[in-house]
């Protein structure tokens, strides 16, 4: 044999050993490890429900394919929802916890598959070898997310990536089955995660349930803007969002540590882990506070600072009483209570240090009309001298002063709104006239300060002034300052608690104000004060109403009808709002039942009524309306045939509208709803007193509906109602007729909003 042969046949020889030892390492590998039948049934279940749906469905079947001794195991919940679906088979898959621990082989894989289609079927590869044994987990996987495509299109099941830091094994009083990631709190019910702590994962989850992890991303990551509330002996206290956990230090780290400890804490930091230990401590010390002056998803707008950005792990804590965490929203504009931690020219978090005392408010003023919230230009006239205030080009600070009688005008070019907002501090009180809006009374007059800022669609103008002094402007707006003072009292702690929580609501946070001066808020009218209204307001001076040392939310509304409506008219349970209960508006005040509703009709349609609103025009109120009036807003139903009050809140207040017409059927939900639907400009509201009025919308949802067919066929709807307003809270009509029998404005309050608590702030 020749060298070139030679060297053939050695590789060939060599090929072949290749090959041999292939097969054989082949044939030794051993099968991938399975799942359990339990842990792969949780995760298919979550596909068609999660798992507060499967708890209930469990309830109510009141039967389980489980024995007694057995069906109270985490995941017979699921299995029973896949047994009754069909994707589950009795006789392949015993209900039994054995069973249930046992291995998913790829003849139930193949079944639960065929259920949702053939194809996923065969993407198992189930032959009559391997029917019986375990389905590869890896498999199962690439099965799951193919079933997600096909039976789960809505994305009900996610994928999420997150860091782990905490379970029941290292949070104290944490719930059993909860896992605190870095997107929120999630249970895992059967899962295994405790080797995953201190690492990035990615997981599938529906709703607030881990049905599997599917990854570790990183064992190397940060905790980023982290509180340490203490460090001491080389342990690291920290809050991991409102769980508190502990970091122990080694070596190096733990022995600088000890020598630091009163540097270190309490700090914010980030915490920076690698497979699983701590490795570094970054403690950020740069602390910058003032006057907020606006509040976005990305920015907050600190006096003298301008615009900062967030950073990404922007965190809000909560350090006075019960330590908490909140988010940017619960930043207040207007207000100096906490104090920001920076670093790299970003918001790291905000330490809010003190509660909340509500002594100013901010109100944007709307254009003529409301109609809008900006202004295309402003003209101000000042009553007294003003300092004024504004950014140069260089974002420095320009001052200066302004003569009673002056008049300034700006418009969006101003060279003065470029760099930042405006502001007039008058010396003196009613000191400003905004010559560019018009009002009922006229120019309306101001006192406070007056902020001026340009925004994408226009200017923004920003009343700021002490609470106190807005609501001697809001109390004769909301009621007449000719009644009663017990009445006009009641109606300054109502409105002075609406508020309180409006201020805490930040809604117009990103402008830097709390309310607007429109009826969607209180209203804040250009209106004469009077030494009734002031005094009402001055004897109240800081009472509100509160409930569990909560501002409760105070709402009032004109007229009733005998009948008040409680908190779920907004959609929510009246649970919710305890204190906002339904009752008859009239001495004794018995509380109303779905007893009620049932003769409602014959109540609302009565004159012969005892209520504390009886004598007030908008007691009782009648109009009609022809069948093509109420076609015209219900035009999908074509000829309209009859209009039905079909479902009542407690209190009689209609909840649901049904429409019938020749062609279909409509339903309108919500009181609001149904009164903008049923309110027509052209169909008067005859009141009580003979008088008429016309509206956009009825006056209340307490209504009763009379089908009228004329001799010649024609369809008419008479509608019989009572009250004016949404029917929750406190009558002001009521609350006078109250104060004219000799009660007392806390009689009236606890009355209108039971069980609460009236305190001064």
């Amino acid at each position: 044999m020749n060298g070139k042969n030679k060297m053939i046949a050695w590789i060939a020889g060599t090929i072949t050993v290749i090959i041999l030892l292939a097969v054989l390492i082949v044939w030794m590998e051993p099968a991938k490890e399975g799942i359990s039948r339990a842990e792969a049934y949780k995760a298919l279940a979550l596909v068609f429900a999660d798992r507060q749906e499967c708890e209930s469905a469990e309830e109510q079947r009141q039967k389980s394919w489980f024995s007694d001794q057995e069906k109270d195991n985490w995941f017979v919940k699921y299995m029973d929802l896949l047994y009754e679906k069909g994707y589950l088979d009795p006789s392949l898959t015993p209900a039994d916890l054995e069973g249930a621990q046992k291995k998913l082989t790829y003849g139930e894989a193949a079944f639960a598959a065929e259920q949702i289609s053939g194809r996923l079927k065969r993407q198992v590869g189930m032959n009559k070898g391997n029917r019986e044994k375990p389905f590869p987990a890896d498999q199962w996987w690439d099965l799951y997310r193919a079933i997600l495509k096909e039976a789960d299109p809505q994305g009900n099941v996610k994928e999420v990536e997150a860091i782990l830091y905490g379970t029941p094994s290292n949070i104290k009083d944490a719930p059993s089955w909860t896992a605190y990631t870095t997107e929120g709190e999630y249970g895992f019910q059967g899962l295994a995660l405790d080797a995953w702590l201190d690492h990035e994962i990615r997981f599938m989850v529906r709703g607030n349930e881990i049905a599997a992890v599917t990854a570790v991303e990183s064992s190397d990551v940060v905790y980023r803007n982290i509180w340490l509330s203490q460090v001491k002996d080389g342990v690291f206290q920290a809050y991991m969002g409102a769980a508190s956990r502990e970091f122990t230090a080694e070596g190096k780290l733990a022995e600088e540590a000890k020598k630091t400890e009163a540097k270190l804490a309490p700090n914010l930091a980030d915490l920076h882990m690698k497979d699983g230990r701590l490795t570094k401590v970054t403690v950020k010390k740069e602390r910058i506070h003032g006057k907020i002056l606006s509040v976005t998803d990305d920015t907050v707008e600190i006096e003298g600072y301008g615009k900062i950005p967030l950073d990404e792990n922007f965190h809000v804590y909560k350090l006075y009483g019960d330590f908490s965490v909140l988010g940017a929203a619960d930043i207040l504009v207007g207000y100096d209570l906490q104090e920001f931690v920076a670093a790299d020219g970003k918001l790291c978090a905000a330490l809010l240090e003190r509660p909340f005392d509500a002594k100013t408010i901010r109100v944007l003023l709307m254009d003529t009309g409301f109609k809008s919230l900006f202004h295309q230009s402003a003209e101000i006239k000042l009553n007294s001298g003003a300092e004024i205030t504004y950014k140069n080009e260089n974002g420095d600070d320009e001052v200066s002063r302004l003569n009673q009688g002056d008049v300034l005008k700006l418009t969006l070019e101003d060279e003065r709104l470029q760099n930042g907002r405006m502001t007039i501090k008058p010396d003196g009180e009613e000191g400003i006239t905004i010559c560019s809006i018009e009002r009922s009374q006229g120019q309306p007059v101001y006192s406070g300060s007056l902020e001026i800022k340009k925004e994408s669609d226009g200017l923004v103008l920003i009343n700021e002034l002490y609470l106190e002094d807005y609501l001697k402007k809001v109390v004769p707006s909301e009621m007449p300052a000719s009644y009663e003072k017990e009445a006009l009292k009641a109606q300054a702690v109502c409105a002075r608690t609406y508020a309180y929580r409006q201020i805490q609501g930040n809604t117009y946070g990103q402008y830097g104000a709390h309310v607007d001066d429109s009826t969607s808020f209180q209203v804040y009218n250009n209106i004469t004060t009077s030494e009734r209204t002031d005094q009402a307001v001055d004897e109240t001076y800081g009472q509100m109403l509160f409930y569990n040392d909560t501002p409760i939310e105070a709402f009032y509304y004109s007229t009733s009808c005998g009948h008040g409506a409680d908190g779920s008219v907004w959609g929510s349970g009246g649970e919710a709002l305890p204190y906002l209960r339904s009752k008859q508006i009239k001495n004794g005040g018995r509380e109303l039942t779905e007893e009620d509703n049932e003769t409602f009709d014959a109540y609302i349609r009565s004159r012969k009524v005892t209520s504390y609103d009886a004598k007030y025009p908008m007691f009782r109120w009648q109009t009609e309306l022809t069948a093509a009036q109420i076609g015209l807003k219900a035009s999908a139903v074509g000829n309209v045939q009859d209009v039905t009050v079909t479902s009542r809140g407690l209190g009689g207040i209609a909840a649901e509208l049904t429409v019938k017409g020749d062609q279909g059927t409509t339903r309108i939900k919500g009181q609001s709803a149904i009164r903008t639907f049923l309110g027509n400009e052209e169909a008067p509201i005859r009141k009580q007193d003979g008088s008429k009025m016309t509206t956009a919308s009825l006056p209340s949802a307490f209504i009763s509906i009379e089908k009228i067919t004329d001799e010649a066929g024609s369809i008419s709807f008479r509608i019989y109602g009572g009250g004016f307003g949404h029917g929750v809270g406190m009558s002001q009509n009521g609350a006078q007729s109250m104060a004219k029998s000799g009660k007392t404005y806390k009689d009236i309050l606890d009355f209108f909003y039971q069980g609460a608590e009236l305190k001064e702030n």
